[in-house]
Formats: C-alpha cells, structure tokens, sequence
C-alpha cells in the first residue's frame, strides 16, 4: 500500500496537506511544526499499551508525510502530479522514525518553558501573536485564550485590552463576538481556567514535581483530559523556541528497522 493510501487509511484523507492540517502554501516552518503537533498526539510513547500498535502505524505514517513535505524535489512532485516517490529515500521502510523525531525536536524542560515565558509575555511578538488569534477567530475569547502561547485566566484582561487597543486604533476590525461577548460565556470561560489550574497543581503535588523531567511527567499524567490542548502548546512553544533544533533528521537518522 502506498503512502497516499496508507494516509486514507488511516487519517481519512489522501492528501498530505491534509493529513498534516496546513495549508497547501504554508512554508516549511508551519509544515514542521504541524508535523510535531500531529506526532505528539499519536506518539507511541504517549498512549495506553493496547493502543501502542495502532499509534505506531500511524506516527510512521506521519514521518513519511513530513518527509516528503519537507523534502523540496519531493514536494514539488506532489503538488505538481498528486505522486510521491516511492522508491525515494525518504519513504524507505527502514527508518527509524523515532529517532528520525528526536533529531528534529529537543526536548523541551521546565525551566525552558519558564524562561521562554518571562521574555514573551509583554513582548512585541506575543502582542502579534495576539492580533493574529483574533483575526483567526473572528473574536473569539475562548478560542483565543487557548490559541495565545503562556496566557492562563489572569491575563484575559491584558490580553483584551491588547485587542480594545488595537481595534481602537483601526488595526483590526470590531468583531461582534468580542464587543458583545455575554458576562455569561465570560464566567463560563473563567471557571474552566480555574478548575483546571486547580487540577494542574493539585496533580504537580500528587506527583512532587520539581525537577528538568518534571514537565514529560506532568503531561504524561495529563494526556486523556488536555492532551490536545498539551500537544498544541508543545508545538507552538518548539517552533518558537526551539528554533535551533536539529533540523538534518532525515540524512543521519539511524536506520534500525520500524519500530
């Protein structure tokens, strides 16, 4: 079965961009990037053992994905005749794509996330950020709040005031859904911050955590109630911080067989 088939298969569509939830013009950066969110969610690592094999299938499927898209011969072929290589070196069975990942993505610790936090919040590029979710959105508080890097319940009022400013000043436009947003859905919206700040310290707690490996712990014990939320937090914090990752994955990962 080849690749296009295997990603029907098992992602319900044959088209990689798809697969991969980007845009067809979306630049290699945002491939990647989508690359390592679609991969935390399946990683065999990251799920029950009864559903390990149907995980691993499809996190080999996602590697080939990436690594055609990523590949510039091998994307131009795609887009231009709907094929891929097969033969081509980047769909060899024997790779390893764990290791493959690895290379592409550092692991990311506690304090890197702390000190990524202290230098974006209040920046230029979290202000940017914000404009852009808004305009994503269309307004959307909910959407938005989850969308912004870092932000937590206590910072929706600076992050409003960031959007109030920028629609004063012509920069975006007066979506009704935030002008008009119901005291309602703003409760609403606060209560599930806190319950799941609440959560989140009561299991850092449980679990003693302290330490560089505490974050893989803490999502570990998270993963069935936020794990996409988790994922996509760990994604968009690697593209931005992690910028200097190793990015020759495909030409030195070991080849040891599939997984």
């Amino acid at each position: 079965m080849g690749l296009l088939e295997q990603c029907e298969a098992a992602f319900g569509s044959a088209d990689l961009y798809c697969v991969l939830g980007v845009r067809r013009e979306a630049s290699p950066e945002e491939i990647r990037r989508a690359y390592r969110r679609a991969s935390l969610r399946v990683h065999p690592d990251r799920v029950e053992p009864d559903a390990k094999e149907e995980a691993t299938r499809r996190f080999q499927i996602l590697g080939k994905v990436y690594a055609v898209l990523s590949d510039g011969e091998q994307r131009a072929l795609y887009d231009e005749q709907g094929t891929v290589d097969e033969e081509g070196e980047a769909l060899r069975d024997e790779w390893d794509w764990q290791e493959y990942w690895r290379l592409l993505f550092k692991k990311i610790t506690v304090k890197d996330i702390e000190d990524f936090e202290k230098n974006y919040k209040g920046s230029e590029e979290e202000v940017a950020d914000v404009k852009a979710a808004y305009m994503d959105f269309e307004g959307d508080m909910d959407s938005i709040m989850q969308s912004v890097l870092c932000a937590d319940y206590t910072d929706e009022p600076r992050i409003r005031k960031i959007i109030e400013k920028a629609i004063e000043s012509g920069e975006v436009p007066r979506y009704k859904s935030f002008v008009k947003e119901s005291k309602q859905k703003m409760t609403a919206r606060k209560r599930r911050a806190e319950k799941e700040a609440r959560e989140a310290e009561k299991t850092k707690d449980e679990l003693g955590l302290g330490g560089e490996d505490d974050l893989k712990a803490l999502i570990e014990s998270r993963n069935k109630d936020r794990k996409k939320e988790t994922d996509d937090f760990l994604a968009q914090l690697e593209a931005k911080y992690g910028s200097n990752a190793k990015k020759g994955g495909k030409k030195t990962a070991a080849k040891k067989g599939k997984k």
